[in-house]
């Protein structure tokens, strides 16, 4: 069994972090999907690629493959820069602005 270890990215619609410090376990396809010829919906005999393990650490989630046997590759996050403006977001309704109100 091949799996992948990875911490997740944040969504497209937020700019927060949320649910982004874990680290999670995700099995490889290890067979072809098929197409049924009735509703044209796919499917698979594979029921591993359904299976996602959430972990703490990634030291755990490397604790965990080595203890069962599986063979992982680990992908390590991209680092981000914050994008914190000085006033914040209370800063688009001061009273004192001096530029036009553009909203």
């Amino acid at each position: 069994m091949r799996a992948r270890i990875y911490q997740p990215a944040r969504t497209a619609m937020s700019s927060g972090t949320a649910k982004t410090k874990h680290w999670v376990l995700e099995y490889a396809q290890t067979s072809a999907r098929d197409v049924d010829p009735l509703m044209g919906w796919t499917s698979s005999s594979d029921t591993q690629t359904q299976v996602k393990m959430s972990f703490e650490t990634k030291e755990a989630a490397l604790d965990y493959v080595e203890a069962h046997g599986i063979e992982a590759t680990v992908q390590d996050p991209k680092s981000r820069r914050a994008n914190i403006r000085a006033g914040g977001y209370g800063e688009n309704f001061a009273t004192n602005r001096r530029g036009a109100w553009t909203h």
